[in-house]
């Protein structure tokens, strides 16, 4: 259960129109770009898509209708987790009608659970749906740590067939491969740790980088699953410039800037994040001149 997730999956940015509204005709042009530029699937409404600052009733939209265009040319995973057990629940049976493929649970943040707590409200919500879960461990912006001892224990939860690993930690995360079911998903949730990760046994990305290099990261990943670890390690040495320059200030921001600067509208980002500074912006723009842009662009109207 799970593998027919793929290995690159990019963590979408949330389009918004002119006046600071969802634009959803946008996110269906956005969907089918990533899986012509090396996404196997996508990540609705997770950080990059600015989860936080969307109703419920934008969020099971952006799920409907992504799913209705990608249908089954790849798979959609949706950020349903958050920081009260009951509303996670709730939102994973809404996904799970609304017909996705997976569901992306986040560390709970700002409370600060204790390992047990967290261990209790994943296990929760495993059990209230059928679909695979895949944990998200980002202790940079929850505060807590998903320890690889309680990530283990999680893993034996038929339905929880994986983790996205942002921790930082690869002395944790070769824990958590090494103690985990085969079978068990190990995706790397840091553009600038894929590398370290697979190579230690882990199973993919979900990745921001991929909005715009997505056949390359593919192509790095391909690489390493073919053990061809000299070729895998230059294209991410190359890649590390422009990785490092899209959290040169807090993501989405950087993303959303260079699609829109490369032609890709996706709106400002909404409040309490905003547009990119020009002194990041001009070093991002500087970077941007040693890259080939992947993601097809839109012909202008």
């Amino acid at each position: 259960m799970g593998k027919f997730l793929g290995r690159l999956l990019t963590a979408m940015v949330t389009p918004f129109d002119e006046k600071g509204k969802v634009d959803y005709e946008q996110m269906k042009r956005l969907s089918l770009a990533l899986l012509d530029s090396g996404s196997d699937g996508l990540l609705v409404t997770g950080t990059t898509g600015e989860r936080s600052t969307l109703t419920d009733k934008e969020q099971l939209k952006l799920y409907a209708v992504v799913k209705e265009v990608v249908g089954g040319r790849g798979t959609v995973m949706a950020g349903t987790g958050g920081n009260c057990t009951r509303e996670s629940v709730k939102m994973t049976r809404e996904a799970e009608r609304v017909g996705v493929d997976a569901i992306l649970l986040v560390v709970p943040y700002y409370s600060k659970p204790t390992q047990q707590g967290l261990k209790k409200h994943f296990t929760a919500i495993a059990k209230s749906t059928s679909l695979p879960c895949i944990l998200y461990n980002v202790p940079s912006r929850t505060l807590t740590n998903l320890a690889p001892d309680t990530a283990i224990k999680l893993s034996q939860i038929d339905n929880i067939v994986g983790i996205k690993e942002a921790s930082g930690n690869l002395d944790q995360i070769a824990k958590i491969i090494d103690g985990t079911r085969k079978d068990f998903l190990v995706y790397s949730g840091n553009d600038g740790d894929t590398f370290s990760i697979m190579a230690m046994g882990g199973y993919g990305a979900v990745s921001v980088a991929s909005h715009l290099v997505g056949n390359q990261i593919k192509e790095m990943i391909e690489k390493l699953v073919n053990g061809e670890m000299s070729e895998a390690a230059a294209i991410h040495h190359r890649l590390l410039p422009l990785i490092n320059a899209l959290f040169v200030v807090s993501n989405p921001m950087p993303v959303k800037y260079v699609l829109n600067y490369v032609g890709f509208r996706v709106g400002k980002p909404r409040l309490p994040l905003t547009e990119l500074d020009e002194k990041s912006a001009a070093v991002i723009r500087a970077i941007l001149k040693d890259y080939h842009i992947d993601i097809p662009i839109p012909a202008a109207k």
